[in-house]
């Protein structure tokens, strides 16, 4: 049964994909490799784990402004994830996903965090506001 949560826009799109959820904040810089996505955070929850074509569901972003680099150079090097939700977004990953036209979306209405798991399909509409669980 699909279930419906609302949430708000940082970067518009649409994606669809496999679940990666972590309840450690990220950072892109120092926290993920850009040239294979691998979470290379050392104690990071999901140190080892790659992010490449996933939605990505994280507490928040932490880290340099750099990371916001990061988030772009890894579209082009086809290692980003496919979207990104947040439960309350910073500037840093924020502009990093509105560069590099990532959907985006965070303030879920419901504990996203507990919900989704890894592997579950889901799908991200940040231009309607919502996040579906398949």
């Amino acid at each position: 049964m699909q279930k419906t949560i609302k949430c708000r826009k940082i970067s518009k799109g649409h994606a669809k994909g496999e679940v990666i959820v972590t309840k450690d904040s990220l950072s892109f810089l120092g926290g993920v490799n850009p040239k294979n996505g691998i979470i290379i955070e050392p104690g990071h929850e999901l140190h080892g784990q790659n992010i490449i074509g996933k939605i990505l569901v994280i507490p928040s972003g932490k880290g340099s402004t750099v990371g916001s680099y990061v988030i772009f150079q890894m579209v082009k090097n086809k290692t980003a994830p496919k979207a990104i939700i947040s439960l309350k977004a910073e500037p840093i990953i924020a502009t990093g996903a509105i560069m590099a036209e990532i959907p985006m979306v965070h303030q879920p209405e419901a504990d996203i965090l507990n919900i989704v798991k890894n592997g579950d399909i889901i799908e991200v509409d940040a231009d309607a506001e919502v996040i579906r669980i398949l």
